[in-house]
């Protein structure tokens, strides 16, 4: 009796214990644990929703990458001069990219070419801008029809959300908001400009987009933000400018070649 109670205990901690592993793994292939982290981390990078069909997803690119790992250890492939000049290529490549990034994280972008990008930035902020509603079709003879009924007195914001083809602004009564005049294409933004504040177009405006009712609710000076709340936008854009990484890249080497000891 004793003999069987402890085959049963062992048995059970055994069960435990596979149970307890599947939880910390995604999956086990050819008895090699791939981690349930490197599957978090996998679902996070694709940048979807997380829900069961993802994850399977993602567990299956595991397996395919583990399966294609063992293979190549089995093969002898990984000792082969060509695909380890490859793989410290790849090596190299990813630490200089590494290297670059945390340089210029750490001093790359300055407060002088912060201040400059603004200024510049700033500048396409001068002039007006105006709060505009519209309605878009594809036939000029429907524009013309609406503004007849608008004439007569119908809702603009109603007649809107029943005829406009723009989903965008249909939906809250074709308020397109505050919009400067070179956010828009040109004949849109023509006939906008010379409207007054709750003047309807009398005309349909063509554009590549169709034909447009547009209306003017206000206008004011336009305001740029400020420094600070463009500050991080204005660091990405910096480093996004091809020209600029050649630069850093340049300064980030010389800096380096002036400390080395090169014999």
């Amino acid at each position: 009796m004793l003999k069987s109670h402890s085959l049963f205990t062992i048995s059970f901690f055994t069960l435990f214990l596979s149970a307890n592993a599947v939880a910390q793994n995604a999956v086990i292939v050819n008895g090699k644990a791939v981690p349930k982290a490197q599957l978090d981390k996998l679902v996070e990078k694709m940048g979807k929703p997380d829900d069961p069909q993802v994850r399977d997803q993602a567990r299956e690119m595991l397996i395919t990458r583990e399966l294609i790992l063992q293979d190549a250890d089995k093969r002898g492939v990984i000792q082969k001069e060509a695909v380890r000049e490859q793989l410290e290529q790849a090596r190299v490549g990813v630490l200089v990219g590494a290297v670059f990034e945390d340089y210029v994280e750490r001093e790359g972008v300055t407060d002088s070419d912060l201040k400059a990008a603004y200024e510049n930035i700033k500048g396409q902020y001068a002039g007006k801008e105006y709060h505009v509603e519209h309605i878009l079709v594809d036939k000029e003879a429907d524009a013309k029809a609406i503004i007849v009924q608008l004439k007569a007195g119908a809702n603009f914001e109603d007649m809107a959300k029943a005829k406009s083809k723009d989903p965008g602004s249909a939906k809250n009564g074709g308020d397109l908001g505050w919009v400067s005049d070179k956010a828009l294409v040109p004949e849109f933004s023509k006939a906008m400009v010379q409207l007054k504040n709750g003047q309807i177009t009398d005309k349909p405006v063509k554009s590549q987009f169709g034909y447009h009712i547009i209306k003017t609710l206000d206008s004011r000076d336009a305001k740029a933000p400020s420094f600070d709340e463009m500050k991080d936008q204005l660091k990405q854009m910096i480093m996004s400018d091809q020209n600029w990484q050649k630069e850093k890249f340049s300064e980030m080497m010389q800096k380096l070649r002036a400390k080395a000891k090169i014999q």
